[in-house]
């Protein structure tokens, strides 16, 4: 169907941001694609290269799943963020990466985590990694004929992952928020990947950040200089909500409050 009427087509998955759109006619497609019975874009499974995700997985389901908190529990930690609980019994891991909305949780994480994307067409199945994956606001690599059917996570040799966000109420979009994923060897990190939520038109990385800690000795890290440069690789917005000045203040206080926390975790014994 996809192939058939292109751009003229909608896949509708949650509902939990399309349906708003649509009832403020923010969106109009002339055929919507219900993909809510189509139970072979569900379920939840680990194998060698690490946790696979159906696209049309709640977050509801891999908040209660299991294999999620064994092998994720980063996830969880960011799943619990998401809207109320209504919200994440519809709204679906895949709905919301595909939107790509930059205040979200989801499309953060697995920017930060640097997850396989699995989209699906006629033409067959590609891969793309989620750093390749958001090309503009609410503009993806996603073509019009194609299906983003899985999620997948490789979280095999990323020993810390944390988010944190700062929103008006719970359950609303985050104002500022960033996901992080470090390595530690010993007393040094040797990998890191930040993706802030909040802070642009799309989700960011900080590659400025990433690059300064990468190597850096843990004991002698000034977590303000870091966070200064995360900052320097963001485009806040202003709105109603909040300034820019309040959004980049907020950052500061997330990052030094994420990697501190981050860092200061134990190692878990061999």
């Amino acid at each position: 169907m996809l192939a058939e009427y292109g751009d003229e087509a909608q896949p509708l998955a949650g509902g939990q941001s399309l349906v708003p759109m649509l009832a403020l006619r923010m969106s109009r497609p002339a055929v919507l694609i219900d993909l809510r019975h189509l139970n072979e874009l569900r379920g939840i499974a680990m194998d060698g290269t690490g946790l696979r995700l159906g696209a049309m997985t709640t977050q509801a389901e891999a908040l209660a799943s299991q294999q999620v908190a064994q092998a994720l529990p980063g996830l969880c930690d960011a799943l619990h963020l998401v809207g109320h609980f209504q919200t994440r019994n519809r709204g679906t891991i895949g709905g919301s990466i595909s939107l790509g909305e930059p205040a979200a949780e989801n499309p953060a994480f697995a920017l930060a985590l640097e997850a396989d994307l699995e989209l699906c067409s006629v033409r067959g199945t590609r891969i793309i990694n989620a750093t390749q994956f958001y090309t503009g606001p609410y503009s993806t690599a996603r073509a019009d004929d194609e299906l983003l059917t899985a999620i997948r996570y490789c979280p095999a040799n990323w020993a810390r992952i944390g988010i944190e966000e700062i929103a008006q109420r719970q359950g609303d979009f985050a104002l500022s928020g960033l996901v992080a994923n470090l390595e530690i060897d010993g007393h040094r990190i040797a990998k890191a990947s930040l993706a802030w939520l909040g802070m642009g038109s799309t989700p960011l990385r900080a590659p400025s950040a990433e690059a300064a800690l990468c190597g850096a000795d843990i004991a002698t890290l000034d977590l303000e200089e870091v966070a200064e440069l995360a900052l320097g690789d963001t485009d806040p917005l202003e709105d109603s909500h909040a300034s820019i000045a309040y959004r980049c203040q907020a950052g500061r206080t997330i990052l030094t409050r994420l990697l501190g926390r981050l860092l200061a975790e134990r190692s878990p014994v061999a």
